[in-house]
């Protein structure tokens, strides 16, 4: 019986077979990959860090300090319960992979989100070291550096909400060490407003693209005739953000993404009226107008630091909108046929203590020591659960993966290579990304 190895299947996995690995690692790497190469990735961000025991890994035979106040409830998978606040995601299980034993070592907001949002540790890390051209890439502006898409579309695009409080404001965010020209698109703005808009997306009333165009050729020559200014860094970055601008509002097609009301009503009510829901369905209508990477962050800067009061909040305000946006995105683009073209993942940047704190208010505090992140689309294996936490989620009882690890599971779907070499701000040569593709997610083993 023919393997079914076709010649491009094989230019694909390179000359393994010429360096001496042998035809069952050439075919363990073909059987490994994806149908098809996905084109997007939309990073949920739970900003704050959710409650991994109260969700995805739930321990109902644990002692209730440490069990906490939910009960749980059967998924679509044998054997696999999740929290008792998650119905709809249990009932689509079958469609997700869970990993239960992400890992890493700091328990402050700052360092471990640009940990989780770039894949690579914060630069001369310390407690509430805040966003600067010293951090490392965002997953956006990596894909924009490396492998920008075509037609003005932006590489990176994060919504509703810029993660800041106050004068600190999280690292993590923008293209970092790569300069201002990769940075993703930023949109502040909660879609489920009726008076939503993004500013400077659409074409002014009355100004049609070749009006559009005759402009920017008058505006570039008047910059021509600024040649002081023009030497400038700033001035640098003001022309290459004119030009973004002009081709983004000239090619259309991110414009109309943005103009959700056109959605029809059945859909918006599937996803939710409330900002998780809409900015999930926003998510949805980026990606389909080809934009590779969204983080659409759940709610302001850690919306899901329960110190006090887990389980009222999770209960009242986070997890029914999750559960519901999540659970519509998974069904819209299995619908559209955009499941295999688009990886969704859903974590926070670390999870909460196993014991609750019942000092304060029934609380769980900071826990990187271990956590969740479920995963679905992009050709992800589902119905299943990757690694196993010990008997209290305190830590990984099997291997644990790092945020390392989910960086070069992004950049690995997105067709780049993690080990690409860059150079930072001192024009050393870095590596993009030092962790190691999930396998598991794809082939299930």
């Amino acid at each position: 019986m023919p393997i079914g190895i076709h010649r491009r299947e094989l230019l694909q996995v390179g000359y393994s077979g010429l360096l001496g690995l042998g035809l069952s690692s050439v075919w363990s790497a073909v059987s490994a990959a994806p149908k098809r190469r996905p084109k997007s990735v939309i990073l949920v961000f739970q900003t704050g860090a959710p409650s991994h025991i109260d969700t995805f890994d739930p321990k109902p035979d644990a002692p209730v300090e440490i069990r906490g106040e939910f009960g749980v409830i059967d998924t679509k998978v044998p054997g696999v319960k999740f929290g008792e606040h998650l119905p709809k995601l249990a009932a689509r299980a079958d469609k997700m992979a869970i990993v239960r034993t992400f890992a890493h070592k700091d328990n402050n907001h700052t360092a471990a989100t640009h940990h989780i949002i770039t894949g690579a540790l914060q630069p001369g890390v310390k407690f509430d070291k805040p966003l600067s051209r010293d951090d490392w890439p965002c997953f956006g502006a990596g894909v924009s550096y490396l492998r920008p898409p075509a037609d003005g579309i932006p590489a990176g695009v994060t919504l509703p909400t810029f993660l800041a409080e106050g004068p600190l404001v999280w690292p993590g965010q923008h293209a970092g060490f790569l300069g201002p020209k990769f940075d993703p698109w930023q949109i502040s703005n909660d879609p489920n407003k009726k008076e939503f808009k993004v500013d400077n997306v659409k074409l002014p009333p009355g100004l049609d693209a070749d009006q559009l165009s005759n402009r920017m050729e008058l505006l570039a020559a008047v910059n021509r005739q600024q040649a002081a200014l023009a030497a400038s860094a700033e001035a640098g970055k003001l022309t290459e953000q004119q030009g973004k601008a002009a081709a983004l509002l000239t090619s259309g097609a991110v414009a109309k993404a943005f103009d959700i009301v056109q959605e029809p009503a059945k859909t918006r009510d599937a996803y939710g009226r409330h900002m998780f829901g809409q900015s999930l369905l926003l998510a949805r209508r980026l990606v389909q107008a080809g934009v590779p990477v969204v983080q659409a962050n759940m709610g302001r800067v850690q919306n899901w630091d329960s110190h006090s009061d887990n389980f009222k909040r999770l209960k009242k305000d986070l997890l029914p909108p999750l559960d519901t946006g999540v659970s519509a995105l998974l069904d819209d683009l299995t619908a559209t046929g955009l499941i295999d073209d688009v990886l969704v993942i859903v974590m926070g940047e670390f999870g909460r203590t196993p014991k609750v704190d019942t000092k304060n208010n029934a609380g769980r505090d900071h826990w990187a020591a271990c956590f969740c992140g479920a995963f679905f689309g992009g050709g992800v294996r589902g119905g299943q659960v990757v690694g196993k936490s010990d008997a209290t989620a305190a830590y990984p009882s099997t291997t644990p993966f790092s945020p390392d690890d989910l960086g070069a599971t992004v950049y690995h779907t997105l067709g780049i290579d993690p080990a690409t070499e860059l150079r930072d701000r001192q024009d050393r040569p870095v590596q993009l990304n030092r962790g190691s593709v999930i396998q598991s997610l794809f082939t299930g083993v």
